[in-house]
């Protein structure tokens, strides 16, 4: 509240010190998605998905049942196309009716529930019991179908319509199951009761029942414009849109032929939409929180491992009186930030290692369900045909291998009513699982094929810039893990520490000097695309000066004598030098009464927004915090502008130590400071986490628990949000100490 008064503000300003100094924890990190088991993430956002997905589906199943008779009078040998329809009891079809009513409201509910417009306690009863009924319904009325209502004479089969029953009854029961499992989550306490979908995974269930709308449509206008069945239509839309293109039903008439361009067109893009939406949220949105997951397991084995061999001694900071340096290698001559520069590299190879496990087990897991579905397919559909066609299992084999790559022949296609039903229920999960499969493919089987040829053709036929003497040695010696050519091939670092190395003492005028050049190409080039040009190389130059900088300024943290000085520059203008802590920032932040020249501000404002970077000169350490609190809150506003850029990378950006290093230093850690470490523990529970101190929940390990790379954001999202924060408590400092001079000077 505002203190009119003016008796508190001093209180005031210290809570704020004091709310920012208790935030560091918060901000280092409570992110719960790497400790909590896998299932229950399934349970609180897969299992809603999958069932807001299929849901729909069983309903567009329930509505084939309902459309035509279940029975058909047929004579063995004849044509399935002739069979007759016998007329089932009025009885039948209203329980199939309102069987079908019940799983559109408890559709909508399930619907209504997820978009926030019906409380979970009433959605889920309703969804729930409804879709339980709706397959007990089909359930009876096929067992009663099969049992009393069978014809006396074996001169019949089942229709499509009595298939398509069975399917919807044990969709409704699956979705029902999940549900149910979901529900008691919440209840145990496991999560909130609500559910945790993103804005695409309501996408992905409204493209799904677009999409089935749109078969259905299909299936009504294109059996009337050529005499089909209705579901022999539905057959033919499932067909056609999957790019499947059998051909043994094809539209004949003028009209229907017409038909078809716009609505193929339509329809293959409306499904391409579902498929994306599935490859998106199975390999990306899932994908971050189970690799938050696997990464918690693989450093809990690789901690309990260092801890057994006697290994654990880089893990213990240097300097703090809490631990027992005799666990400290005396021989490793490391300071506290080259230690936890180790431990970030350590948790860099955790990362990787447990990247590429998750990259080959997606992949086994698509490939298993793929080979399920093949090979399951296969056998099904030989059951289905036996009594129409002589097909060999092999024969079937082949068939659903063509229809799951969409190649299609046309030779050996589906003619009995439970084989054409099975294709439709069987094409909507197989050919997803195609899609998926083939993008874990991507990411494991073909990117290892392009990285070896890219490989080969850099010691053959395109050499890199080492030549081909270079490069053979270096693949030489990763073939023989560093046993062959370790001294000839040692290079500077590549990337932004070899940058630095080469430039660590550059002057300014080297990059102006490369800006200049750039504007000299872009003027040969032409006038037309020079300013755009320009900009591109100008914010590169500007990036890549930022990250030399920084890592040729931590190239030496930690090591020798300390500069206490610093210079901060926004593009052209000096500010002030000094030994002042941020801990003396509020008393300047205050200040207004300084003389200053009215012509150096108004340089200095006109200059604000060109300003390249946050520190221009090279120094021996990373760059201090600015001493005024005007450059400091400039800086924090540069550097996020700079890391809302790195949004924007694909795939996401990773920083290095060096650059991590300077973010936490912005928002008040300090990676030389042994006192805000400790050593991981193997695992951190959420009862013992409570228990801890506050002093003890600041520290934290690049490799604990507690570690900003064991988040399940993105590091460009964890950087961005702390500076945030940071920023909006400085900027609230600034308010209360003008507040209290204003008060003082009223006072006077």
């Amino acid at each position: 509240m505002e203190d009119a008064g003016g008796e508190n503000v001093e209180e005031h300003l210290n809570e704020v010190d004091e709310q920012h100094k208790a935030s560091l924890p918060e901000r280092m990190g409570e992110d719960q998605a790497h400790r909590d088991p896998s299932r229950w993430w399934f349970a609180s956002a897969a299992f809603p998905m999958v069932a807001g997905t299929l849901g729909p589906v069983a309903s567009a199943f329930s509505i084939c049942a309902l459309v035509r008779p279940w029975r058909q009078n047929y004579t063995k040998g004849a044509d399935i196309a002739t069979a007759t329809f016998i007329k089932d009891p009025a009885w039948l079809i209203a329980i199939n009716a309102v069987q079908l009513a019940i799983a559109l409201i408890s559709n909508l509910a399930l619907l209504l529930n997820m978009t926030r417009k019906l409380r979970f306690s009433i959605a889920q009863p309703v969804t729930i019991v409804g879709w339980y009924l709706s397959s007990i319904c089909l359930i009876a009325l096929a067992s009663t179908t099969a049992g009393p209502l069978k014809p006396g004479t074996n001169d019949f089969i089942w229709s499509q319509a009595y298939f398509y029953g069975i399917y919807a009854a044990v969709l409704y029961f699956v979705v029902a199951s999940l549900m149910v499992v979901t529900v008691w989550g919440s209840q145990a306490g496991h999560y909130e009761k609500d559910f945790m979908l993103t804005p695409s995974q309501r996408t992905l269930m409204l493209q799904t029942i677009s999409f089935l709308i749109y078969l259905h449509l299909g299936a009504l206008i294109f059996s009337n414009t050529e005499g089909w069945n209705y579901l022999d239509g539905m057959y033919w839309a499932a067909v056609t849109l999957f790019t499947v293109g059998f051909g043994d039903n094809n539209p004949t008439s003028t009209l229907g032929r017409a038909l078809l361009f716009p609505y193929s067109l339509v329809g293959i893009i409306s499904l391409g939409l579902v498929i994306g939406s599935i490859r998106s949220l199975m390999l990306e949105r899932g994908k971050r929180r189970l690799d938050a997951r696997m990464v918690e397991k693989l450093r809990h084995r690789v901690l309990r491992k260092m801890a057994k061999k006697g290994k654990d001694g880089i893990l213990t900071p240097i300097g703090d009186p809490k631990y027992d340096f005799s666990e400290v290698p005396s021989s490793s001559g490391l300071t506290e930030f080259e230690r936890r520069q180790s431990e970030f590299e350590l948790m860099r190879k955790i990362q990787k290692q447990a990247a590429h496990r998750h990259r080959w087990i997606a992949l086994a897991i698509s490939t298993s369900t793929w080979l399920v579905l093949w090979l399951v397919g296969a056998k099904v559909f030989q059951e289905c045909e036996r009594q129409y066609q002589q097909l060999t299992y092999f024969d079937n084999f082949y068939m659903a291998y063509v229809s799951l790559t969409t190649i299609g022949y046309g030779d050996i296609t589906p003619i009995s009513n439970a084989g054409k039903s099975f294709w439709v229920f069987w094409a909507l999960l197989a050919l997803p699982t195609m899609t998926v499969l083939i993008s874990n493919a991507g990411d494991t089987i073909v990117k290892g094929i392009k990285d070896a040829t890219d490989k080969v053709a850099t010691i053959t036929i395109l050499p890199s810039e080492r030549g081909f003497r270079g490069e053979f040695k270096a693949a030489i010696g990763a073939l023989s893990h560093g046993k062959l050519f370790t001294e000839d091939i040692q290079e500077s670092p590549p990337g932004i520490l070899g940058d630095s190395q080469r430039h660590r003492y550059s002057s300014e005028d080297d990059d102006e000097g490369e800006l200049a050049q750039d504007q000299a190409d872009l003027d040969a080039e032409g006038a037309n695309t020079a300013p755009k040009k320009q900009k591109q190389a100008k914010n590169a130059r500007d990036e890549e000066s930022h990250k030399r900088l920084v890592a040729g300024n931590a190239a030496e943290e930690g090591g020798g004598d300390r500069i206490e000085t610093r210079t901060v520059r926004f593009d052209d203008s000096s500010t002030t030098t000094g030994k002042k802590g941020l801990n003396g920032r509020s008393k300047k932040m205050g200040n207004t009464d300084d003389e200053e020249n009215p012509s150096d501000k108004n340089s200095m404002t006109s200059q604000l927004p060109r300003m390249t970077r946050a520190v221009s000169i090279p120094r021996q350490e990373l760059p201090q915090i600015p001493t005024d609190s005007a450059e400091y809150h400039l800086t924090l506003i540069e550097e996020i502008g700079r890391v809302t850029h790195h949004l924007k990378s694909h795939p996401p950006r990773k920083y290095t130590f060096q650059e991590w290093a300077w973010y936490l230093r912005l928002i008040g850690e300090d990676e030389s400071d042994a006192a805000k470490h400790r050593k991981p523990h193997t695992h951190l529970g959420s009862k013992s986490k409570d228990e801890l101190e506050g002093q003890e929940r600041a520290r934290w390990s690049w490799v604990g628990s507690r570690s900003p790379l064991m988040s399940s954001q993105e590091e460009a999202e964890w950087i961005l949000e702390r500076l945030i924060e940071t920023l909006n408590g400085e900027l609230r400092g600034v308010k209360a100490a003008r507040r209290k001079d204003g008060m003082t000077n009223g006072r006077g």
